[in-house]
């Protein structure tokens, strides 16, 4: 089988199962929610509104930080998608026909990694519009400047969009690599849910910390963003200490490229049964 008929074959694959919707679900509804929570509370801190003494937050860069939203907190619906795109072919033994009427094994992930992109755009949309419809809206209620209308505004989402199709390759090389599906997707959640956040969180209080946690892949992805709520919230995990944007995406895109030359070599080319 040609390329082109492996990708039109790992799209019928991706598509016709309710997996993808799923969990497309899930993240706009986290997402939205949080961005909004987040959005009425940190609007209402700019603004004033808060009861009691409440210290009144600068509007500067807020909504960029509302928007990325999706980015800081969503990066882990496409880092599953892309890992139960290759886990479940290995659970219900689905790649065995695949292999058979394809034997070039390089072939059948390229075909996934076509499609990977895809779903990330997919996913990359719907996160963006998820945290920046909830967050404009609010900011927009409060008298708030948006920033819709500023050029790096729109840079910022575009830039998300391409976050979340790298954490879809990466997923897909967590998924060639680890073809066990429960233990890849405790392992990813286990990094991006604990240990990630604490060495981040760690890097504020300790010395030095910062210029390794920098590289980790979720601070390359907010990196990459440009803003993050996580990056606001903890001041000491400074912005000065962080990559350039370019930076940040090729760090993100080495993790990606790595774990899928790894899940090839290692484990992909082994037999399915």
């Amino acid at each position: 089988m040609t390329l082109a008929n492996v990708t039109r074959s790992e799209t019928t694959k991706q598509f016709s199962t309710s997996m993808w919707w799923i969990l497309a679900i899930v993240l706009v509804a986290y997402v939205g929610f949080t961005a909004a929570v987040l959005g009425f509370v940190f609007a209402a801190a700019s603004s004033g509104s808060l009861p009691g003494d409440a210290p009144q937050i600068p509007s500067e860069g807020l909504a960029v930080i509302l928007y990325s939203t999706a980015t800081a907190v969503g990066y882990v619906f496409p880092l599953l998608i892309g890992t139960l795109m290759v886990t479940t072919e290995f659970r219900h033994k689905t790649l065995t026909p695949t292999f058979l009427a394809t034997p070039q094994r390089g072939v059948v992930l390229w075909g996934k990694i076509i499609v990977g992109v895809g779903v990330g755009v997919v996913f990359g949309v719907l996160g963006v519009l998820a945290s920046t419809v909830p967050s404009a809206a609010l900011l927009a209620g409060y008298g708030l400047p948006t920033a819709l209308t500023s050029s790096e505004t729109w840079a910022l989402l575009g830039r998300m969009i391409l976050a979340f199709v790298l954490w879809v390759l990466i997923g897909i090389g967590v998924g060639a690599l680890v073809r066990n599906q429960v233990g890849a997707i405790v392992g990813v959640l286990v990094f991006t849910q604990f240990l990630e956040p604490v060495g981040r969180a760690a890097a504020a209080f300790v010395d030095g910390l910062s210029d390794v946690t920098r590289f980790l892949p979720g601070a390359a992805s907010d990196a990459l963003v440009g803003a993050s709520v996580f990056t606001a919230a903890t001041p000491g995990a400074a912005s000065g200490d962080a990559l350039e944007w370019w930076a940040g995406g090729l760090v993100l895109l080495g993790y990606a490229v790595v774990l899928i030359l790894l899940g090839h070599l290692v484990s992909w080319r082994r037999d399915v049964t």
